[in-house]
Order: structure tokens, then C-alpha cells, then sequence
């Protein structure tokens, strides 16, 4: 009997050949056994590099920080709003600030103070890359985003009629409201004894950077520029 090699024949007969065959079949039997009741190693769960929030003021430029980010940083946009008037369509009712002020709070209550940022959240650990999420209003969501590493919280804030006037410029269905009406929404989510509903107040307070848009955009991107150089 004789096994082929690259080298030429081995002869069975040959003790030496035969002994030889039987180690090199050994270590392969051993080699499969091991690979078949070895466990596979864990993959490291994916994170996001960076996760920046931004809570403010209605109408104080949040839109505009989030621009600059994904513009000149390359951040991945997740928004709240858009999540939230998905919901609404799907419900069939009407968009409007009191429809998304309605289904953001069922949507706590049912679920968690955090719901809605950690679905989108989520989606960001998928993509894997550095994201905003806008916009935070509630402690908790807040508290849930600390929790999962490397999150900066922004806060902006401007003068009352200069917010109103770029809010209604914007020509949205949830802005296209009198300035009686935008004051009196704007207080409404300003603060909550109740963790599931909006609390701006209380989460302008947590930031890590605030900044005021009372001036020009540029001098609103000069502010942002710098505190993404204090983010490590």
C-alpha cells in the first residue's frame, strides 16, 4: 500500500512511513475535535463613536447646530421630530406640536423615560459612527444616553421674538402658530414633576455646553467649533 506525497510515494510497509502516518492523523483528529466543541469568541459590541444631544428653546437653532455637525463633521443625523411625526401619520392624526407633545408622552409612559432616544440610538450603534440626536427633553433621556458612554449634551438658547421669528419662518405645521401660542407651548414643556414628559428647563441645566444664539450664524458655529475640540 502507498500514500502519495508531494515528494514522491510512502511506503506503509516502511515502519517508519507508517508510524509518521499516524501522528500526522492524530493531530488532525485532535485539530477537528477541537474545532467542533470549541466555543466561538464574542464579538465586541458595536458603539458609536460619538453621541452628541442637543436640547434648547423652541426656534433656538438646534436645526442649525446639527447642520455644522453633519456638515463639517460628518455626524449621522438622528431626529426626534421625524421619529415622533411617523408615529403621528401612523395614528392618523394631525401633526402638530400638541399631537407630538401627546404621542412623545404615551410613548414614555407605555415604555421608558428614554423610549424614544434609545430607539434611535440603536439605530446609531448600527451605523457606527459619530451621530446627534435631536432633540433631547426629558432627564431621563438624558440619564439613559450618559449611561451608554461618550455622550456631550448641547444646550442652545436665543431671545423669545428672535426664536419665534425663525420658527415661523421655517413655515413647519408645528410652527405656524401666533407668538401667544408659541410662548404658551414653550412653557408647557419648560418643566414636569413627571419623568415621561418634557422637562427643557431641567435638561438645558445637565449640559455639558451651552450657547447663545442671539448673533449670526457664524458666530453660533464659532461657539460649536469650540467645544468640539474639549469632546475627547
Amino acid at each position: 500500500i502507498f500514500f502519495r506525497t508531494q515528494g514522491g510515494n510512502m511506503n506503509f510497509d516502511n515502519p517508519k512511513d507508517f508510524l509518521c502516518t499516524l501522528a500526522l492523523g492524530g493531530t488532525c483528529l485532535l485539530l477537528y475535535s477541537r474545532l467542533l466543541t470549541s466555543k466561538p469568541r464574542a464579538c465586541a459590541p458595536k458603539v458609536c463613536q460619538r453621541v452628541v444631544g442637543i436640547t434648547g428653546t423652541l426656534g433656538a437653532g438646534k436645526g442649525t447646530i446639527v447642520d455644522l455637525l453633519t456638515k463639517e463633521e460628518g455626524f449621522v443625523h438622528y431626529s426626534v421630530r421625524s421619529y415622533l411625526i411617523e408615529c403621528i401619520e401612523q395614528r392618523g392624526m394631525p401633526v402638530n406640536r400638541d399631537s407630538m407633545t401627546q404621542v412623545a408622552n404615551e410613548l414614555r409612559a407605555a415604555n421608558s423615560p428614554s423610549y424614544i432616544v434609545e430607539q434611535l440610538h440603536n439605530k446609531a450603534v448600527v451605523e457606527g459612527k459619530d451621530c446627534i440626536i435631536e432633540s433631547i427633553r426629558t432627564v431621563g433621556e438624558v440619564n439613559a444616553l450618559r449611561a451608554l458612554g461618550n455622550f456631550y449634551l448641547l444646550a442652545v438658547d436665543a431671545d423669545p421674538a428672535t426664536r419665534y421669528d425663525r420658527a415661523f419662518a421655517r413655515g413647519s405645521e408645528t410652527d405656524s402658530v401666533s407668538f401667544e401660542t408659541f410662548i404658551s407651548n414653550e412653557q408647557r414643556e419648560m418643566g414636569s414633576d413627571d419623568p415621561n414628559k418634557q422637562n427643557l428647563g431641567a435638561c438645558m441645566k445637565l449640559a455639558d455646553f451651552k450657547f447663545n444664539n442671539d448673533g449670526t450664524e457664524e458666530e453660533l458655529y464659532q461657539q460649536v467649533r469650540k467645544a468640539l475640540k474639549e469632546m475627547k
